[in-house]
């Protein structure tokens, strides 16, 4: 039994307009799995004035317009999705496995050489560990369309920069404890930078603009300069 899952979820209002519902107080598959499988279902549900959903690790953030709804008969709706939901059917919404080509290290990753001295490991040590597992998307989050990964294994978990850099470039792919990420844009941040995708994570043309989505996994896949410069160039036409 998973001590860390709340049974049943918690339901609390979230300001005047909005519904947080809370699984769990932790960073767990499961838990996030029920996240995202609450949130496919509202969607598909299409539920009287329930305008947007965030999911996260561990909680949905419903926002709803007030004008045609209340949060009573919200909760109540949502309590009643929720007692449909199946174990058959939590599996079948976890997304397709994605693969991000990276470029490791030097001006591509500047903090590799960091990641490695910190846990006594060589660079080619830091990229083999990073590179082969799968991670899961938890979430997206602090710019649009930023994914946030785990686990990264134990041996590379790296704390965050003291001091965040102004700007790190679009595809900078770095970890922040447990975590790992992809900027999806040029954007100012903390984590430890170690790598470059050519890939486009966040296109506004696009739909849906993001490359990335919950529940999706992950694997990454170490690319040469050369090869990046090619997928960099195709990205652009």
């Amino acid at each position: 039994m998973n001590t860390n899952l709340y049974a049943p979820p918690r339901y609390l209002p979230f300001g005047d307009c909005a519904l947080l519902i809370e699984f769990g107080n932790t960073i767990s598959p499961e838990i996030n799995l029920k996240v995202i499988t609450l949130n496919e279902t509202i969607t598909q549900a299409k539920i009287l004035g329930a305008k947007e959903t965030v999911p996260t690790y561990r909680s949905l953030l419903i926002r709803y317009d007030p004008l045609e709804t209340t949060y009573d008969q919200l909760v109540f709706q949502v309590r009643d999705l929720e007692k449909e939901l199946e174990k058959p059917h939590l599996e079948a919404v976890v997304g397709k496995a994605v693969t991000i080509p990276v470029v490791y290290g030097g001006e591509y990753g500047p903090d590799l050489s960091f990641v490695a001295q910190y846990h006594r490991l060589t660079e080619e040590q830091v990229v083999k560990l990073h590179s082969d597992r799968e991670y899961r998307v938890y979430m997206l989050g602090f710019v649009a369309g930023f994914p946030y990964l785990g686990e990264v294994a134990k041996e590379i978990a790296t704390p965050r920069l003291e001091t965040p850099r102004l700007n790190v470039p679009a595809g900078s792919v770095g970890i922040a404890e447990k975590q790992t990420g992809i900027y999806p844009c040029d954007a100012p941040g903390g984590w430890r930078i170690i790598g470059r995708t050519p890939l486009k994570l966040f296109n506004a043309h696009k739909q849906p603009p993001a490359f990335l989505e919950p529940g999706q996994t992950v694997k990454f896949k170490p690319i040469p300069e050369d090869e990046y410069q090619v997928f960099s160039e195709e990205q652009r036409q």
